[in-house]
């Protein structure tokens, strides 16, 4: 009856709806990022420096050369080797070869290119059927010539994976602290509780920013610094909860029946906390995204080219004074609707498994 009444209260909220559909669109873009991104090669990360910045919408003649290397492709980390890509104006095709007018270069210059690097026979209508491709740039180019709208898909598998990380180390390690302090009390309450006042003292971000340096820069390393400051918030609100809990009649008759301690919280209180430790997971997700976020901007969070809303902020802030914001605004508004999103999300389920309501 519980399950059916929270069910008919979450369909009604038709912002927690939208935002739930929205999260777990993104949660689906970021495992088949590299089946939707137009620029499938690793972290999308294929550069033509000849049309950089250019606006969403762009288009252009695209060269295809074979790679010396064999294509590799993965499901998880796209294309290890992609065929060469050379955007061109114009092109002329010859016997032994082809001359072509690469992008934003004077008219009467033309590069040569072998036949050799060709697959098909250079005739006309196999020539333009296997090595030429009109490309559309969708939301435009970033400065190095990579495809924006690419970039943010991928980049959204950081975003959501720091969410995940960063909630599962900090439920594990704050459900216990917490659990453990509140139910035994006595000193190793008040050594839990100095822990929690010690880092709860200390700003989160400079925290962040320690743990990184000492764990070094890279992917998984933000991972862990993030997680390991975000159990605070678990831990303290786990605390008083169990603190509440233990008082109750149904826990004192667990204790006089003689259940152990240990299967006393795990199987009378721990099922309580649930719908808290919703709300707060919320939460620390959309914080576990602002503050990669902020690292990736400072230059310490995920490195390049691995592709990170953060860091796509970063590279372009300065084009918001140079005409073109949506190099930066775009990367921009991916975060906010995200945290929005989780945020909103998480105050409807506060209200939603709230039982006074």
């Amino acid at each position: 009856m519980i399950g059916a009444s929270v069910n008919k209260k979450f369909i009604k909220d038709l912002w927690a709806v939208f935002s739930i559909f929205y999260i777990l669109m993104l949660i689906v873009i970021a495992i088949f990022a590299y089946q939707i991104a137009p620029d499938s090669t690793s972290n999308a990360n294929q550069m033509h420096l000849s049309i950089h910045s250019k606006p969403p919408g762009f288009k252009v003649l695209m060269l295809h050369t074979e790679n010396a290397t064999n294509n590799q492709k993965s499901f998880f980390l796209g294309e290890v080797n992609s065929s060469d890509e050379i955007p061109i104006q114009e092109y002329k095709l010859q016997s032994n070869g082809v001359e072509i007018q690469p992008y934003g270069s004077p008219s009467d210059y033309y590069e040569f290119i072998e036949a050799s690097k060709f697959q098909s026979p250079l005739s006309e209508d196999s020539f333009k059927k296997q090595n030429l491709k009109e490309k559309i740039f969708l939301l435009g180019t970033d400065k190095y010539g990579r495809d924006l709208l690419s970039r943010l898909i991928i980049g959204s598998r950081i975003s959501i994976s720091i969410g995940f990380i960063a909630v599962l180390i900090s439920l594990l390690i704050g459900l216990v602290l917490g659990a453990l302090g509140g139910f035994f009390g006595g000193y190793l309450d008040k050594g839990i509780v100095w822990l929690i006042n010690v880092f709860w003292s200390i700003p989160t971000l400079l925290m962040v920013i320690a743990i990184t340096l000492a764990l070094g820069r890279g992917f998984w390393q933000v991972f862990i610094a993030v997680g390991l400051t975000m159990w605070v918030e678990v831990a303290r609100v786990v605390r008083g909860q169990v603190l509440s809990l233990k008082e109750k009649t149904f826990i004192k008759a667990a204790q006089t029946l003689g259940y152990g301690k240990i299967r006393i919280i795990w199987y009378h209180i721990l099922p309580l906390l649930i719908p808290p430790l919703i709300v707060i997971s919320a939460a620390n997700f959309a914080s576990a995204i602002l503050i990669e976020s902020g690292l990736s901007f400072l230059g310490i969070g995920v490195q390049p080219p691995e592709p990170s809303w953060g860091g796509m902020v970063k590279d372009h802030f300065r084009y918001l004074l140079l005409g073109k914001p949506y190099l930066t605004l775009l990367p921009g508004l991916a975060i906010m609707s995200l945290v929005l999103a989780l945020m909103t999300l998480g105050n409807s389920l506060r209200d939603i498994l709230d039982v006074k309501h």
